[in-house]
């Protein structure tokens, strides 16, 4: 079982961002949290951070056969008909994460234009937010076994 997480614009700079939103975790120190979580339940991971829009919808298409998808898709989660339409194309399941809690924040950032064609949404648990996301794709890939 594989899981690929993406990481959409600007997360690249995590640990340097406001910390009241994001945390104090920089980008590597997040995925090898999550590499390590997911591996502790016997799956293996691909993280990949990616600020174009079109990078993030190639990242899509060559993991529509991944056990699922953890994507934090940043600035794009509100604008991006484009990712919004790569999601509804492939057949992996996609967790659309945040790690603040974007409802909790600027009125723009409350709508997702990517939501209604992801399994789910998780936002506002810092890291955790990915790690609850891979824990549903591990448990919906393992009752489909």
């Amino acid at each position: 079982m594989t899981i690929h997480i993406i990481h959409g614009p600007n997360l690249n700079l995590l640990g340097n961002r406001d910390h009241s939103h994001y945390g104090s975790l920089t980008l590597d120190e997040l995925n090898d949290r999550l590499l390590n979580w997911a591996r502790d339940k016997g799956v293996a991971c691909h993280a990949a951070q990616f600020n174009s829009e079109s990078d993030i919808i190639d990242a899509l298409h060559q993991a529509t056969n991944a056990a699922g998808i953890v994507l934090n898709p940043a600035a794009y989660t509100h604008t991006s008909i484009a990712i919004r339409d790569a999601i509804d194309a492939i057949s992996a399941p996609v967790v659309e994460v945040h790690l603040s809690h974007i409802h909790a924040r600027e009125s723009f950032r409350h709508q997702s234009v990517v939501a209604p064609v992801c399994v789910g949404q998780i936002c506002g648990f810092g890291w955790l937010s990915y790690a609850l996301a891979i824990d549903y794709l591990v448990q919906k890939n393992t009752r489909h076994q």
